[in-house]
């Protein structure tokens, strides 16, 4: 399912194999631009195998990931230059502070000197990173470190985000400014959520998709995820979907 609009997210038939193991299978889907998608599933579903496939972080075994158009295993740097990225516990360089960490991502974008220094002002005071932009990350809170990495995904202004557990380990106010942040970039973005939290599919989402055990088992709006149960209950919705057969 998707909206109107271009094709800026596409899984086409990705299958990723650990030897035997069967990690992601056959999954398709695509999202349109202005679209804010949740991807759901149990632990072990295959979400983070397919977010890295999409990202071209790991080779599929088979299937096709596009970013925008561009095949991301023929021309990943076409990709990334199109494409945000915040993996689950993303590496932080803690002896660094948050604006000097952004200068290095930049730098190694090539961005232009006047263009980087207007952009990481604009990254840190979305992130709500301004009074922290010079202490060393490795002496921030969490929810701070958290906003680095967003900030990162987010500093060479990018068409497309994909972000694996952003509010993982918040607290509930830290939790609240990541989703007001995620609203604001709905508006002009094309966004891919993982999530365990499925508050954030009604705060945020236009979209859920569902995987289970590597396999897609449900892809629409909020609404009709919630009619999937019988109490038109998210959680139940959710159980029904993926109780059965469901790894570690």
């Amino acid at each position: 399912m998707a909206s109107s609009g271009s094709v800026m997210i596409e899984a086409q038939g990705l299958t990723k194999l650990y030897n035997s193991f069967l990690a992601v299978n056959n999954v398709s889907f695509s999202i349109c631009a202005g679209e804010v998608v949740a991807f759901l599933g149990p632990n072990g579903a295959g979400k983070s195998t397919t977010m890295k496939m999409l990202t071209g972080y790991l080779s599929p075994t088979s299937g096709r990931a596009r970013i925008a158009g561009i095949d991301v295993l023929e021309d990943r740097i076409a990709a990334a230059s199109r494409l945000g990225y915040l993996p689950e516990n993303g590496p932080l360089y803690t002896d660094m502070s948050p604006r000097d960490m952004l200068q290095f991502f930049g730098d190694v974008r090539g961005m232009s000197r006047d263009l980087l220094r207007k952009r990481i002002e604009e990254t840190m005071q979305l992130c709500g990173l301004t009074e922290v932009a010079n202490k060393r990350i490795g002496k921030l809170s969490r929810g701070y470190r958290q906003r680095v990495g967003l900030a990162q995904a987010l500093l060479h202004e990018p068409d497309v985000l994909i972000l694996d557990e952003p509010t993982n380990g918040l607290d509930p106010n830290q939790i609240h400014e990541v989703r007001r942040t995620l609203k604001r970039l709905g508006k002009q973005k094309t966004i891919l959520l993982s999530t365990h939290l499925l508050q954030e599919v009604e705060a945020v989402a236009t979209r859920v998709i569902v995987i289970n055990d590597g396999r897609l088992v449900f892809d629409g709006k909020p609404g009709e995820f919630e009619q999937k149960s019988a109490k038109h209950d998210m959680d139940d919705a959710f159980h029904e979907l993926t109780a059965a057969g469901t790894r570690d």
